[in-house]
């Protein structure tokens, strides 16, 4: 077999990391029809099929797969390469870039990003996106890792993602200083109050709503949100009820505007770090999961 095509090999990599050729192609700026041809070049050079056609999508062969394995290390020190030379060829010098998901609570992130403001050799961006867009830049390496409560999808010949529970908050019933419902154990009690809640389909939602199920009981809602912040503005300003973590409103919490009226037994928010399965971990990714509380 002739030298490996190194160039190839990049784009096959590229591919494989998105799923797709046409949204590979615009992220590498050349036309579909030349990296199509690249990849049958290197399919030729090394005489197996890389991929199988699934309608628009892509999926690895069993061949594919394991070439993706070595193209991960190989571009992956690459990357590291990359990052010594930016920081002066200082090896102790580290950035993370860390994706979060749109609607996350700002004070857990703060709190388990917040242990990295005290390391002399780590900086970090911190990029707010959809899950979408959190997983795809995961495959691109343009994340070291990406903060998130939803774990992603594991689909045969596709990304192998790496998810490890780095948190887990108990759910809990908030509402103002002058509630009295905390009396007595939900729901009795709690038919005369509004609730503002997640949107449907969210973690805390199902939740909750399996909760109000099983004791038939059915909440006035005023409003639903998919965004934390939104969440604890209305929740502050509004009087209503909500069910969230506590540490989503802990500054109105000791600000004495809401105050955790029941924690709800055995239910929690669980909250992700999520990394690709193969690549060249960053460094300073085992520094924030041995600092984070």
């Amino acid at each position: 077999m002739n030298r490996l095509n190194y160039k190839h090999l990049y784009y096959f990599w590229r591919i494989a990391t998105t799923g797709n050729l046409t949204a590979a192609a615009e992220q590498l700026h050349v036309s579909q029809s030349a990296l199509s041809m690249q990849l049958k070049q290197l399919e030729h050079q090394l005489n197996v099929q890389l991929f199988t056609r699934e309608a628009r999508s892509l999926s690895l062969t069993r061949e594919g797969a394991k070439i993706l394995e070595y193209a991960e290390e190989i571009f992956s020190a690459g990357e590291a390469l990359e990052q010594f030379i930016a920081s002066g060829f200082d090896a102790d010098r580290i950035h993370l870039n860390i994706g979060v998901l749109t609607n996350l609570s700002r004070n857990f992130i703060e709190k388990f990003v917040g242990p990295l403001l005290a390391q002399d050799k780590i900086t970090f961006t911190l990029h707010t996106q959809s899950m979408e867009q959190l997983l795809e830049n995961l495959a691109n390496h343009e994340l070291d890792l990406a903060l998130t409560n939803l774990l992603p999808p594991q689909l045969p010949g596709k990304t192998k993602w790496q998810s490890q529970l780095v948190s887990r908050q108990q759910l809990a019933i908030i509402g103002p200083e002058d509630c009295e419902a905390q009396k007595q154990p939900f729901p009795t009690g709690f038919a005369k109050y509004h609730w503002i809640l997640p949107k449907q389909g969210t973690e805390i939602r199902n939740i909750f709503d399996t909760l109000c199920s099983s004791e038939q009981f059915k909440p006035q809602i005023l409003a639903e949100a998919d965004d934390m912040a939104m969440l604890r503005l209305l929740t502050r300003d509004s009087g209503a009820l909500s069910v969230l973590p506590p540490v989503v409103v802990q500054d109105e919490i000791a600000n004495h505007h809401l105050k955790v009226i029941q924690p709800l037994p055995h239910a929690y928010e669980h909250f992700y770090a999520i990394t690709l399965q193969h690549k060249r971990q960053n460094p300073g990714v085992r520094t924030l999961f041995t600092l984070s509380p």
